[in-house]
């Protein structure tokens, strides 16, 4: 796994066997972050990484210049690596590691981001509540983005927040923002 761009862009990782993760591959990053670019400026943003996994998509958020990253872990494997990933690219300051279940932890967030991006397992029983507890709880700040990786098996373009939605192959990305149709 590399970042593709940024100050660390070229910088390859290698998460541990073992991590029960499904990293957004290569492609499909590049294609997203194509995407955010041109929707924000993502230099100084604050941004939540739900679902974490391997911590890719922190890792190319920071290389980006976002100022204030929380991850959001429930598989401790994950998260020692993610810290030590972290330290080794020395954003340990401006990234902050929380292990918890996603549900638990968006309930009890009252912080508002700029950017929230979520990766869960494509077999999530109850990924349709995602986009009602962000909008819900008010996690975005005016104008923010909401970006929810997910197969064809959902479909969410009916959601009053709903953007637009960006095809990779098996990979889907929907975009939500702040403001309403």
């Amino acid at each position: 796994m590399r970042i593709i761009s940024g100050t660390f862009g070229g910088r390859r990782f290698s998460p541990p066997s073992g991590i029960p993760a499904r990293p957004t591959t290569d492609l499909a990053k590049g294609a997203l972050f194509n995407v955010l670019d041109n929707m924000m400026d993502l230099e100084d943003i604050s941004a939540l990484d739900i679902f974490g996994g391997t911590g890719s998509i922190s890792y190319e958020l920071a290389s980006r210049g976002a100022a204030d990253i929380t991850v959001v872990e429930k598989d401790g494997t994950s998260v020692e690596f993610i810290k030590k990933t972290a330290k080794d690219l020395d954003i340990a300051d401006s990234l902050h590691i929380i292990r918890s279940d996603v549900f638990k932890f968006l309930k009890q967030c009252s912080k508002q981001f700029d950017l929230i991006f979520a990766d869960p397992p494509y077999a999530l029983p109850n990924m349709g509540d995602l986009p009602i507890i962000i909008f819900e709880k008010n996690l975005l700040k005016p104008e923010g983005v909401f970006v929810l990786e997910h197969t064809t098996h959902n479909d969410f373009q009916q959601h009053p927040h709903f953007l637009r939605m960006k095809n990779y192959g098996a990979t889907i990305f929907s975009f939500f923002t702040q403001t309403s149709k």
